[in-house]
């Protein structure tokens, strides 16, 4: 299976996974890049993969859809048009013969869902995990319809995935994302390693992604609320803070305001 980021607008990806016949797609913002790429390799786009609801995720649906002919799965509860199988989290499908673990995480949005592909029977394919707008790179999602105690709920639930999956997030946001998890723990000697990584290959005009959870959980405070650093961080901002779930919010909350 070939994972590709299908680079959209400015900073979003377009997830696609072919076995050189046949491809699923994730959060179609845009049917251009998608068109394009099937067009050149000779692909035909067998599933659409939806997230959320947001535009920039599903703009291009209605019109991939028409010209392909593909099977669109995404979360059911957020009114998004042109759904065919709609799931809600808990459900295990077959897509081009694959299975897709649905996993509901909100926070961002009140269903967001990600899908978790453990690619079994494929020697040398780590696992793969689309996981929207729910966690980034060094960073998560913000906090536009669920609450704080959601989204730490949702995280924890990604970060218990196998640690060799691959993490194929929605938006190139990591440089602005290490910048604030520098902050957060400045000391951190992977997160400096990575920032030197990948301000080399944005350099070079590559993605950062897709990153693993085993980095992320080196690198990412929102993954890491329950260490010593990111919490006196948090504290060092807002005293009383006592659990995980109170300093995850406390770092969202600065994330929010960080320049």
């Amino acid at each position: 299976m070939n994972l590709v980021p299908l680079p959209a607008f400015n900073d979003n990806y377009i997830w696609m996974l072919h076995d050189g016949a046949q491809a699923l797609v994730v959060d179609p913002g845009d049917p251009a890049p998608v068109m394009q790429a099937l067009q050149a390799q000779g692909l035909q786009l067998a599933a659409i993969l939806v997230t959320h609801h947001h535009g920039d995720h599903t703009g291009g649906i209605a019109t991939l859809k028409a010209a392909t002919g593909a099977t669109v799965i995404g979360t059911g509860s957020e009114g998004i048009a042109g759904i065919d199988e709609p799931v809600h989290g808990g459900e295990t499908l077959s897509v081009m013969g694959l299975k897709v673990q649905v996993l509901a995480v909100p926070g961002h949005t009140r269903a967001h869902v990600a899908f978790w592909l453990p690619l079994v029977g494929m020697p040398q394919q780590a696992p793969v995990l689309f996981c929207g707008d729910t966690l980034f790179s060094a960073g998560c999602g913000r906090l536009f319809e669920g609450s704080p105690q959601q989204m730490a709920a949702s995280l924890q639930a990604l970060a218990a995935l196998p640690e060799h999956t691959r993490v194929c997030c929605a938006h190139e946001y990591t440089l602005s994302n290490l910048r604030f998890a520098l902050a957060v723990e400045p000391d951190n000697a992977a997160t400096q390693a990575h920032a030197q990584h990948c301000q080399a290959l944005r350099a070079a005009g590559r993605p950062t992604l897709p990153s693993t959870l085993a980095l992320e959980k080196q690198i990412n405070p929102f993954l890491r609320c329950d260490q010593p650093q990111p919490r006196a961080s948090a504290l060092a901002r807002e005293s009383g803070l006592q659990t995980s779930e109170e300093v995850f919010a406390a770092l969202r909350r600065w994330k929010n305001e960080f320049a």
